[in-house]
């Protein structure tokens, strides 16, 4: 489909396919991204929910971690959902021995700030940048934004002032998994950074 926008979805481990379907119903061109030439052909990447600290072993394993690094810094837009945000902090507390993260968001994640797959929940949240109505989030093994940076903003927090989703430029991030709750409007906010 010409003009569409070409999106990768970062398909090392974790739920990319969810994603792809998403922005495929949304009229984007979604490709699996898992080499380093693939990033060149894309106009953003999602960074999907998983387990970070596998996604970053195998980002680096498979020579990825680098040259995403290096998008990032130039401006690449990109979405990180649930562990996807923990790869686009800065700085992440509670990681293990040698955790990496791609960085570019100025904020601090805290993995698992809500406890195991057990203490998984939902709830509606208020994002104006949205629209009037709330959006439906479910968090799973979620992290928290327990920093932001001057650089980066929140955009929704919890009832208790615990921020879930932000944005800096071109980045966003989102503790939850809206590829799971049939709503789009993240993922439609994400493609018009693509414009």
């Amino acid at each position: 489909m010409a003009g569409s926008p070409r999106v990768g979805v970062l398909a090392l481990q974790g739920d990319f396919r969810e994603h792809l379907a998403v922005l495929r119903a949304l009229g984007a061109d979604a490709r699996p991204v898992r080499r380093p030439e693939e990033l060149t052909e894309i106009d953003g990447l999602v960074i999907p929910g998983g387990e970070s600290t596998v996604i970053d072993k195998l980002s680096r394993a498979f020579g990825v971690a680098e040259p995403l690094k290096a998008a990032i810094a130039g401006g690449l837009p990109v979405y990180g959902t649930c562990a996807g945000l923990i790869l686009l902090a800065d700085t992440v507390r509670d990681s293990i021995q040698g955790q990496q993260s791609f960085g570019g968001l100025d904020v601090v994640v805290r993995r698992n700030a809500f406890g195991t797959q057990l203490d998984s929940f939902e709830t509606d949240l208020d994002i104006p940048e949205l629209g009037a109505d709330p959006v439906h989030a479910v968090f799973i093994r979620a992290p928290i934004v327990e920093e932001v940076g001057p650089a980066a903003r929140p955009l929704a927090e919890l009832e208790d002032g615990r921020v879930v989703a932000v944005e800096q430029g071109n980045l966003l991030g989102t503790s939850f998994h809206p590829e799971v709750t049939g709503d789009t409007r993240f993922h439609e906010y994400f493609l018009r950074k693509l414009g």
